[in-house]
Formats: C-alpha cells, structure tokens, sequence
C-alpha cells in the first residue's frame, strides 16, 4: 500500500485560512471608506417630475404612496380639491404617514398625529408643522408629482 502525501499541507491551509481572514477584514474596513465617498445618487427631492400613474388610477377618496427621491410621497383624490399631493414624512418624528379612508384623515402610527387631506394641515397631535406639499400635474392622462411639471 502506498502512501499518499496531501495536495495541502496543515501549514500550508493554515497559511491559506489567514490570507483568506486578512481579505475579508480588509475588504470590512475598506467597504465603508468607498462607499462614502461613492454615494448612490438618490436626491432629497427628484428635480424632475415623477409619473405615478393614470389620472383615473386614484379614485376619490383613495390614497396612493410613492417612492420620492430619498422619501415617500402620498397622492390623495379628495372631494375637496381632487388630487393632492404630500411628503408622506411626518412632521413630528419623520414616521411614514398613511391615509385613513374610515375617519378620512392622514394618520401618523407613531403618535397619534392626525392631518387634513385637504390642505395638509395638523388636525391634532404632536406634529409641529403641517406636511410638505409637493406640486402636482396632469399631463396627457398621466399624474406627475415633483419638478416642473
């Protein structure tokens, strides 16, 4: 019976295994140094204007929640003004607000933060401000928020 010699001595996966753990650690550090230095364009605020659907797409009384730049949007169709258009960021605590078709107010779930649909306007609760309004546009049928639209 013959003898047969490993391909890979202990010294030598010993010797492989640190290589490998050096690399990795290396690659731990460095990742955050590249990655903030090259940041990922994702703006505040697009300044173009953003499509978010057909005109019809929305029915009265129903909201819709798009992604806007770095933060949501809420599109709302309300009887009052049609379709409106608010940073979906609450003024209070930056919770993500939602719209409450059964009491038809903007409701922040964090803090009982509450905001007329109609005007964006604190209703109650602690939100100091009122939510940011962000222009909207109909244009051939489609619904544009943002920019020049």
């Amino acid at each position: 019976m013959t003898q047969h010699e490993p391909k890979l001595t202990r010294r030598g996966f010993i010797s492989l295994l640190n290589r490998v753990l050096a690399a990795t650690g290396a690659a731990a550090l460095i990742g955050p140094v590249v990655a903030f230095f090259w940041p990922s364009k994702l703006e505040e605020m697009p300044s173009e204007p953003l499509a978010v659907g057909d005109e019809g797409s929305i029915p009265e009384g129903e909201a819709k929640t798009v992604r806007y730049g770095r933060y949501p949007a809420i599109i709302l169709n309300t009887a009052e003004r049609g379709l409106v258009a608010y940073s979906a960021v609450c003024t209070h605590f930056a919770c993500i607000v939602k719209w409450n078709p059964a009491s038809g107010m903007i409701e922040c779930p964090c803090h009982e933060g509450y905001f007329d649909p109609a005007d964006g306007a604190v209703i109650s609760g602690p939100p100091p401000e009122p939510l940011g309004e962000i222009q909207i546009n109909i244009v051939d049928g489609t619904i544009f928020i943002g920019g020049d639209a």
